[in-house]
C-alpha cells in the first residue's frame, strides 16, 4: 500500500478541524471533519480557489436551509426540497464542485429541532467553515508536492515503455494484440501526466527570479511531454499500419529501423541530460547527426509513397502517416534539445530536481 502526500494531508486536516472545534467547545465537531475532507486539494492554488468557492456554497446552503425551516419546517420531504433548491442554485452560480459541501450544510442545519434553531444553525455553519479553513491551512503549510520529480519520473517511465515497443515494432517482433492492449494503458498514463503538469503549472511562485526559472521549466516539461506524445503517435501508427510496414522492401525497412533507433537514442540522451547523467557541454547534434539530417530519409519514403499511389494502392496514404509522425518526432526532439541547452545555460543554480525512481 502506497501512502501519498494527499492522504497524509487529509488526515492532518481532519485532526486539525476536530481539534479546533473541540477547543472551542462547538457541538457536532464531526461536520468540521467532513468539511475538511471536501476542501483538501493537491496544491495551494486549487486550495485557495476551493476555499473561496466552498465558503460561497456554505453560505448558500445555510441561507436555503434556514429559509426552508422558518417557512416550511424540517420534515424529511422539506429537507429533500431544500436540497434540490440548493443544487439548482449552486449550478446557476457555476460552483458545481461544491455541491457536496452545500448539501452537508443543508442537512446539518435542518436536522436541528428546537426553539434555538438560529443559534444552532450559526454554530454548525461555523463548524463547517472551520473544516474548510483547516484544509486550506494544511495545504498551505504541510507536505508541498514535488510535481517536478513526479512529472519527470512519469515521463521517463512512459517514454521507456513506448521506445521498447517501437524497437520491437520496427523489427516486426511485436505481438499485435498485446501492443494494442498496452496502447490503451499508455494513453491513460499520458492523461495522468497531463493532469500532473496542469497542477504544476497552477502552482504560484512569489519570488521573481524563481518565477522566471519556473516558467522556463513549465515550457521544458510541456515540450518533454510533447516528445513523449510524438513517440506514442509513432507507436500507435506502427501498430495500426503493421501490415504496410511488413510489406516494405528490406532496404526501406532497415532505413526506417535505423532512423527510429537514432531518434530514440537522441530522445534518451536528452532525458539523461536533464537528469545530469550526460555532460552538458556535449553537442547533441554532433552525436546524432545521422537522424537530424532527414532529407535522405524523407526522399526514400516519398519515392515509395509515389510508387504506391501510381499503382493505385492505399498503402501510400498509410505510409504518409508514418512518415509525418517520424518527422514531427525528430523536429520536436530538436526543439526540446534547444530548450534544455538554454535552460541549463541561464538557470544553472535553479535546475536541481530531486530525482527518485518510482516503482
Amino acid at each position: 500500500m502506497k501512502l501519498g502526500a494527499r492522504i497524509f494531508k487529509t488526515g492532518i486536516a481532519i485532526v486539525l478541524a476536530l481539534y479546533v472545534s473541540d477547543l472551542l467547545n462547538l457541538p457536532s465537531p464531526v461536520f468540521a471533519g467532513i468539511a475538511a475532507i471536501f476542501a483538501i486539494q493537491p496544491n495551494i492554488y486549487r486550495s485557495y480557489l476551493t476555499v473561496i468557492e466552498q465558503i460561497q456554497a456554505n453560505i448558500v446552503g445555510a441561507v436555503i436551509a434556514i429559509a426552508f425551516v422558518l417557512l416550511f419546517g424540517n420534515h424529511i420531504i422539506i429537507v429533500g426540497l431544500a436540497a434540490i433548491v440548493a443544487i439548482s442554485t449552486i449550478l446557476k452560480l457555476h460552483l458545481e464542485k461544491t455541491i457536496g459541501l452545500a448539501l452537508v450544510t443543508v442537512i446539518a442545519i435542518m436536522e436541528v429541532q428546537n426553539e434555538q434553531f438560529i443559534q444552532f444553525a450559526t454554530i454548525r455553519f461555523f463548524n463547517i467553515f472551520i473544516g474548510v479553513a483547516s484544509a486550506f491551512l494544511v495545504n498551505l503549510v504541510f507536505l508541498p508536492p514535488k510535481y517536478e520529480t513526479k512529472i519527470f519520473n512519469q515521463v521517463s517511465l512512459v517514454t521507456e515503455d513506448i521506445l521498447k515497443w517501437i524497437r520491437l515494432s520496427s523489427r516486426n517482433a511485436s505481438e499485435y494484440h498485446l501492443l494494442k492492449k498496452d496502447l490503451r494503458k499508455i494513453k491513460e498514463r499520458l492523461i495522468k501526466i497531463d493532469n500532473l503538469y496542469l497542477l504544476y503549472k497552477e502552482d504560484r511562485v512569489k519570488r521573481k527570479k524563481k518565477r522566471i526559472a519556473k516558467n522556463r521549466k513549465i515550457v521544458l516539461f510541456r515540450n518533454m511531454i510533447t516528445c513523449t506524445r510524438r513517440s506514442f503517435d509513432i507507436l500507435r501508427r506502427m501498430n495500426q499500419f503493421e501490415n504496410e510496414i511488413y510489406h516494405l522492401s528490406p532496404e526501406l525497412q532497415r532505413t526506417l529501423q535505423d532512423h527510429l533507433d537514432c531518434l530514440m537514442g537522441y530522445h534518451e540522451h536528452i532525458l539523461l541530460r536533464f537528469r545530469g547523467k550526460v555532460k552538458q557541454d556535449m553537442d547533441s547534434e554532433d552525436i546524432f547527426e545521422l537522424c537530424i539530417n532527414r532529407e535522405e530519409f524523407m526522399d526514400l519514403f516519398t519515392k515509395e509513397i509515389h510508387k504506391g499511389s501510381t499503382e493505385g494502392e492505399n498503402t501510400s496514404i498509410h505510409l504518409l502517416h508514418i512518415l509525418s509522425s517520424v518527422l514531427e518526432y525528430g523536429e520536436t526532439l530538436d526543439h526540446l534539445d534547444q530548450l534544455m541547452t538554454s535552460f541549463h545555460k541561464y538557470h544553472k543554480e535553479d535546475d536541481m530536481i530531486e530525482f527518485e525512481d518510482e516503482e
